[in-house]
């Protein structure tokens, strides 16, 4: 009886902690908090989450867990918050990220991302039930990724960073006239979160701090929060830094459950810092001596800005490279039409850089910028050589490189932008749109017709050396085009290439050139049969975490030893497709990426096959048969998956790839 009575007591202490818990801060210099990352309080009591560091993330919450709950399966109480915040952004209308309110199960969440994911998820966890985390964000950067309205919003986050439900940033005025609020305008503004536990209903309210808190709300979700908020939980707030460093502070906060939250004391509050320069005084008080004075320190401003200005923008340029000025991009340029290769214009990221739209400021002409690290000096040169050469290609069907640029270790390649992306999207994970038969064999012609322009019908041969489905771009039209020609490499007609370190994907790689690391043009023909295969089946090459089927030209093979080759092809063209067309396609992907290279054809033979203007052979004359290529295949793949770098691309969030 005695232990029952001190559960029950236990039980009520817990009860009563959670339906007392209220705490308000007017101001947060003596402020107990837990602050993580590049949070902290100011001198004057600010708490300033972020600062003018770029892809950087802070945490504030507070000390103690709260508690939501009467037991683990119980129903969460009513709760209410109000705080003041302000996003002061180093420049008018140019914000970087913004801030959440956050009830989360523990301080500080671990493993968050700054940036577009604001410090509250990353890649893997984002809309993971098991996050258990509710959130309110003020956003002001419009990420596609999370489906978000605008550049400037409200949402109610549950476990994920694309809102349950989001509008844009205002209040309703008595009489129900809605105004618009910008939430970057540096001024503090006032929030309020409301859950009522019996309703199941979250209120959200949002106004000026000058003005009364509202009677509409901003914004309104029925939700029951019971499978979202656990027993014991901790409240506070999130934000991050991506290119553009705004500083976002929260002047004051109040919380209570089972209550509407105390309302905050706003001539307490600590004020923000200025923003910008403070005026000169009209009034000359000094004379002449103060006029010299200013005129001079406007002169030593002047010849600061221009050398830091000059230092910005400075670039690697040697004499050796005074030929190739036609081909050479000022950095300032490509600065200019990437709009400072903010995060916004990012297409994505790859693993020899990151590849940015652009608009050329005098041309206008759009563009896909390319930032490759090359520190090494060494080699530098010959690399230029054949970049500028190969910015000399001129076909259809390849995607043309502009020119490029030097600066501070790293080589900016400079293309022509494909709207439509790569042809990878199209194929794999599900993909919101899809090419049709005559879409997909179009292109495998186009491709093959670049290729054959590459080994046959310029003044050098070109070997690309890492063909497949995320280097091929698609224009307006969906015509295909071969990109990314940062591994290619050049050697006269009539001579034999130069061996070479082995670089490419796993999975495209022919067996010689990773035992000699010669690459040569049957080693694209190579990667070309295995893209014929990754197109009409719509499979990735190399399947790593799959041992059964996990290598595509097997896989075909074996179909194909059964008798049974079309059975190979991509469901999801359903039987839209041209029987003859496909077996040939097939059939060819698998001749292409024959284990002997002399029993590879050439890509000239390879547009007549496409073409009709050549019958294919059959598969068992060439030598294609059971043991032998399957052993090909697989010789070495776990090494190979060690130790053989690759520029497996994988493409943002943001946008798709661009000549990658």
């Amino acid at each position: 009886m005695f232990f029952k009575i001190l559960v029950g007591l236990s039980l009520l202490a817990v009860l009563a902690y959670a339906q007392e818990i209220n705490f308000v801060y007017n101001g947060f210099r003596s402020a107990n908090l837990s602050l993580d990352g590049i949070a902290r309080v100011t001198s004057n009591g600010l708490l300033k989450l972020t600062n003018n560091t770029k892809q950087q993330m802070g945490h504030a919450f507070h000390p103690d867990p709260v508690q939501f709950k009467n037991s683990p399966n119980g129903s969460v109480f009513s709760f209410s918050t109000a705080f003041v915040f302000a996003m002061q952004p180093p420049y008018a209308n140019l914000g970087g990220h913004g801030i959440v309110f956050v009830v989360a199960p523990q301080r500080g969440l671990p493993g968050s991302l700054p940036s577009n994911y604001l410090g509250m998820f990353n890649e893997t966890n984002d809309h993971n039930n098991t996050n258990h985390v509710f959130g309110v964000e003020l956003d002001t950067v419009q990420s596609s990724e999370f489906q978000d309205i605008n550049d400037n919003h409200v949402g109610i986050d549950l476990n994920g960073l694309t809102s349950a439900k989001s509008t844009p940033a205002g209040y309703y005025a008595d009489g129900g006239v809605f105004k618009n609020l910008t939430l970057i305008s540096g001024k503090s503004m006032q929030v309020w979160v409301d859950y009522d536990g019996t309703e199941k209903q979250i209120n959200v309210k949002l106004a000026p701090i000058n003005v009364q808190k509202p009677r509409t709300p901003l914004l309104s979700l029925s939700k029951d929060l019971s499978l979202i908020i656990n027993q014991s939980m901790y409240v506070g707030f999130s934000s991050s830094t991506g290119s553009v460093q705004t500083s976002h502070y929260v002047l004051g906060w109040s919380f209570r459950v089972n209550g509407e939250a105390q309302a905050l004391a706003l001539s307490q509050l600590p004020k923000l810092p200025r923003i910008g320069k403070k005026e000169p005084s009209k009034v000359l008080t000094i004379g002449l001596p103060l006029i010299v004075l200013f005129v001079v320190s406007m002169l030593i401003l002047s010849v600061v800005y221009v050398i830091r200005r000059k230092r910005k923008f400075a670039e690697v340029l040697e004499d050796w490279e005074r030929d190739y000025g036609p081909h050479r991009f000022k950095f300032k340029e490509l600065y200019v039409a990437t709009k400072g290769f903010r995060e916004q214009e990012l297409l994505g990221t790859g693993g020899f850089g990151r590849v940015y739209r652009g608009i050329l400021p005098t041309s206008k002409i759009e563009i896909a910028v390319k930032r490759v690290s090359h520190e090494s000096r060494q080699g530098m040169r010959e690399f230029v050589a054949e970049i500028v050469s190969i910015g000399r290609l001129r076909h259809r069907n390849i995607v043309s490189l502009l020119g490029y640029c030097r600066r501070k270790g790293e080589l900016l390649l400079v293309y022509d932008y494909m709207p439509k992306g790569s042809l990878d999207k199209y194929l794999y994970d599900q993909p919101k749109v899809t090419l049709n038969w005559r879409q997909r064999f179009s292109v495998i012609k186009g491709v093959a017709s670049g290729l054959l322009y590459l080994h046959e019908g310029w003044e050098q041969v070109v070997i690309h050396r890492d063909i497949k489905a995320s280097n091929i771009l698609l224009d307006a039209d969906l015509n295909g085009r071969l990109g990314d020609f940062g591994l290619a490499r050049l050697y006269d007609h009539g001579t034999d290439p130069e061996t070479t370190r082995v670089v490419g994907t796993l999975g495209y790689l022919a067996p010689e050139h990773t035992r000699t690391g010669k690459a040569t043009r049957s080693t694209d023909v190579f990667a070309f049969g295995v893209f014929l295969l990754e197109v009409a089946c719509g499979r990735r090459p190399v399947k790593i975490r799959d041992a059964e089927d996990a290598i595509l030209v097997d896989w075909v093979f074996s179909c194909w030893d059964q008798g049974a080759i079309l059975e190979a092809r991509d469901p999801k063209l359903g039987g839209e497709f041209v029987e003859e067309e496909m077996e040939l396609v097939l059939k060819l992907g698998l001749m292409c990426s024959h284990s002997d290279p002399l029993m590879r054809p050439s890509m000239r033979q390879v547009l007549q096959y496409l073409e009709g203007d050549l019958p294919m052979p059959e598969l068992s004359s060439i030598g294609l048969s059971s043991g032998g290529l399957t052993f090909a295949h697989r010789e070495g793949f776990d090494d190979l998956a060690m130790s053989y770098p690759s520029s497996l691309y994988k493409a943002s969030a943001h946008s798709s790839s661009v000549a990658e």
